[in-house]
């Protein structure tokens, strides 16, 4: 490893860093969100104490001909498929709680992903006597069986051929839920304007770490015109957007579920808004969509859309008939999203239908991801083997020429050109392996699969491994460590500096360079250390491999025929006067650029 490679080495580590200081840090235009349409004033505790001619008096006045819809009983309708159980309220005829079965709190109860404590939605529409909220009136539930298909229909009827219709559609499995609006011969009673669908929701804490929970939580939405986009997730002020261009959907999205609105067409437009309640530690955030459904599609029987409330699972995601649903599991950049969707994803599934200890998959993914990688990793040690066998005459001429850099680095190119070798050569495969070691800090911290799934003292692998905490607050640690002690972080820590030291055996660099490497496993310490277990885990045993590969490779490696081919290559530069590559040409004419430069300034 010479100066070149430490450099590189540095510049990556670095470059990594700022990824993992600031990859969530994702930031949207705040906006001021229009008003919405006020909703119908009912009558108070108070004035239901008047006489009901009183009380059906003002109804009227407030509902014009729906008034009779706007009293009645509220009854439940629940219906339920393998993977989720909805309750409705014949009151709005809307859904009132979402139960997915197959999971549970951080507490281990039942998971209800929305229900009416934390979440309300309104059907805002335009009439005669102003804006009704179409939620407060009382519907007949029908329940119907069709197939494996079951069907809730709540029917607002004035008369045959005049109702308000919701029908609500559930397969055998599967988390979308699919809606239907439909208004039957109320152009009389309602105005011809878009119909304001207000969803509003405090989500629930349903994980351990309330503070990464609260960084991942946000609205997601898709726009015909800009596609997928979202508010602020790390900020703790109040975000906002105005959409005044056509939507596809709408998602409420945590860390590791999401509760979406989407249209079959298009929504026309909208509003979305999230925001931090300070104090709170039963919500993550408070959060607003609100959309407007175009009247036209809602009379002719097109007023199509689906609920979906579930996991971020990818492969589950990507099945969802909304484009770009999939984003609501953040992969990472483009390129490191692609190696997470084509070969991480994808390899990770088909060991999971076989295993059942998420622990060893990681081990099995860590050992196929370095058996692919082995080449690479080859290259690389043979030109750190390289720079050791040159390194006694890189120590001469760094005495020759004391500190005049400018000619050390000048006559140490000569020698790479003499010898035939190329300095990056060990930097280059250092650098395509980093992608991967991007697309694992992506991975695992957004993967549902390792959900409450322990291994040897982690309880969950989706969170920190905290082996013991404290409460007193340490100004500087508390901010940067955290309150806890993760093992695997503080293991990963060790393993990196051996690793490092590892390497550092066939470094040519010495003095402040070569400790640099052995600080920057030291502040990643801090950095992981309430990241999930499941990644440090993999960084440990990625590292414990690569300092087993380096023995093993060291083992079949000779000096000796590195050094004699290297002699060899010396005297055929020496015979043929040896012809300079174009990036040697380059290099040269750069250092002469520079040698004048500074000739330059000494003039001056």
């Amino acid at each position: 490893m010479d100066k070149n490679q430490v450099t590189g080495i540095v510049l990556i580590s670095a470059l990594m860093l700022l990824y993992f200081m600031y990859f969530g840090q994702k930031s949207s235009p705040q906006t001021n969100a229009p008003k919405q349409s006020s909703q119908t004033d009912l009558p108070t505790k108070k004035e239901e104490e008047l006489p009901d001619s009183v009380k059906q008096q003002q109804l009227k006045t407030a509902y014009g001909e729906l008034a009779n819809l706007a009293s009645g009983e509220e009854k439940e309708v629940v219906a339920e498929n393998k993977d989720i159980k909805v309750t409705f309220s014949s009151k709005g005829g809307k859904i009132k709680s979402v139960l997915l079965k197959h999971y549970l709190t951080d507490q281990k109860k039942p998971l209800y992903l929305i229900d009416e404590s934390n979440s309300t939605i309104s059907l805002l529409a335009s009439s005669k006597t102003g804006n009704l909220d179409l939620s407060t009136l009382f519907y007949q539930a029908e329940t119907q069986t069709s197939g494996d298909t079951t069907k809730v229909t709540f029917k607002a009827s004035l008369s045959p051929g005049n109702e308000i219709s919701q029908t609500y559609s559930l397969a055998p499995e599967g988390y979308l839920v699919q809606y239907n609006l439909k208004f039957d011969g109320m152009n009389g009673i309602l105005l011809n304007q878009p119909v304001v669908f207000d969803w509003k929701a405090d989500a629930p804490k349903v994980e351990y770490d309330l503070k990464q929970s609260r960084i991942t939580t946000s609205v997601n939405y898709y726009t015909v015109k800009d596609g997928f986009d979202h508010l602020s997730e790390t900020s703790n002020d109040p975000e906002s957007a105005t959409l005044n261009e056509p939507i596809k959907w709408v998602s409420m999205k945590q860390k590791f579920f999401n509760a979406g609105f989407i249209a079959e067409n298009e929504f026309l437009n909208g509003t979305v808004k999230s925001e931090v309640r300070p104090g709170d530690t039963t919500t993550l955030k408070h959060l607003e969509a609100t959309v407007t459904l175009p009247y036209n599609d809602l009379t002719s029987g097109k007023g199509n859309y689906s609920f979906y409330f579930g996991p971020n699972a990818y492969q589950t995601l990507k099945a969802i008939p909304a484009p770009d649903y999939d984003k609501n599991v953040y992969l990472g950049w483009p390129v490191i999203n692609l190696i997470n969707r084509f070969i991480v994803i994808p390899v990770f599934n088909f060991f999971e239908r076989y295993i059942g200890n998420y622990g060893v998959i990681i081990i099995i993914l860590v050992f196929l991801l370095k058996a692919i990688l082995f080449p690479l990793s080859y290259k690389s040690y043979i030109s750190m083997a390289k720079m050791k066998v040159l390194k006694p005459e890189i120590d001469e001429i760094k005495e020759r020429h004391g500190d005049d850099m400018q000619k050390v680095q000048a006559e140490q190119m000569q020698l790479y050109q003499k010898v035939g070798i190329n300095p990056l050569s060990g930097c280059i495969p250092l650098l395509l392996q980093t992608p991967i070691l991007l697309a694992m800090f992506n991975f695992f911290p957004n993967s549902i699969e390792l959900r409450q799934e322990p291994f040897l003292w982690a309880k969950d692998l989706s969170t920190y491994d905290s082996i013991f905490s404290w409460t007193t607050h340490i100004w500087g640690l508390s901010d940067t460590y955290g309150n806890h002690f993760s093992l695997f972080t503080f293991l990963m820590t060790l393993s990196t500096l051996l690793l490092t030291w590892v390497n550092n055996q066939a470094s040519t660099v010495t003095g402040p360079m070569k400790s640099v490497s052995y600080i920057m496993p030291v502040v990643f310490m801090f950095v992981l250390n309430s990241f999930p277990a499941g990644l440090s885990f993999y960084y440990l045993v990625s590292n414990l491999v690569s300092i087993g590969q380096q023995f093993i490779i060291k083992r079949f490696v000779d000096e000796d025929k590195i050094r004699a081919v290297l002699e060899e290559n010396r005297k055929k530069y020496a015979t043929t006067g040896g012809k300079k590559s174009k990036w040697m040409q380059r290099v040269e004419e750069a250092m002469k650029l520079r040698e004048e430069e500074l000739k330059k300034k000494r003039k001056k």
